[in-house]
């Protein structure tokens, strides 16, 4: 296997693995835009993949040595990152759904998580009942102890995403469905509290803005 290109953040100048940065191009008017997928043409610049990254890069002018020339980089760049990682987040969820290895419903994430192979991770409403939430909690706790949650999307998001009305709980397989949305998820954590139901539960304080 090829080992990952790496890249070097603009910010702590550490060189990471591609899939641990976020990618910034420059548009021909010379503005600063998010590449998410890294695909747009010409030079890029590369940012540690969390909110406080990004703020700094666009703060202290930091794109500019990325492009050796001066750029105009907007002021809600990280912003604009969090929303294009959200969709990313929830079009993969409605390719896992129609992949079908996606469990949606109480019932049917129920028994996904009975099954016996491990799920790769939760899917859970950041507006579900605390009733409905717990007794799933509960029983990924006793038979999939540490089974990631995904949390941090309301009903009507999740519905729209898996065209229908609303979704509020489900499970995820294994599988490469999986380990792009824990790719994407893994960026979205460093702008977001993935799971803020099961934190304020705990009585713990919020991480990420």
């Amino acid at each position: 296997m090829k080992s990952p290109r790496e890249r070097r953040c603009v910010v702590t100048g550490t060189v990471k693995p591609e899939g641990e940065l976020l990618r910034v191009a420059l548009s021909p008017e010379g503005e600063v835009v998010p590449d998410l997928a890294a695909k747009l043409p010409g030079r890029g610049g590369w940012v540690s993949a969390d909110r406080a990254s990004v703020e700094t890069a666009v703060r202290k002018g930091l794109f500019a040595r990325a492009f050796e020339c001066k750029v105009n980089a907007p002021d809600d760049l990280a912003d604009r990152f969090e929303a294009l990682l959200e969709a990313r987040a929830l079009s993969l969820l409605g390719l896992a759904r129609r992949a079908g290895s996606l469990a949606v419903g109480y019932d049917a994430a129920r028994l996904a998580l009975k099954s016996g192979s491990r799920p790769a991770l939760r899917i859970e409403a950041s507006d579900a009942s605390p009733d409905g939430r717990a007794k799933l909690d509960r029983l990924a706790d006793a038979v999939h102890p540490g089974l990631p949650v995904l949390g941090c999307f309301c009903a009507d998001a999740l519905g729209a995403a898996l065209g229908r009305e609303r979704m509020v709980h489900g499970v995820l397989a294994q599988g490469a469905e999986a380990r792009s949305l824990e790719a994407v998820a893994g960026k979205l954590a460093g702008f977001r509290d993935l799971d803020p139901a099961r934190r304020a539960a705990h009585g713990e304080g919020a991480q990420n803005g």
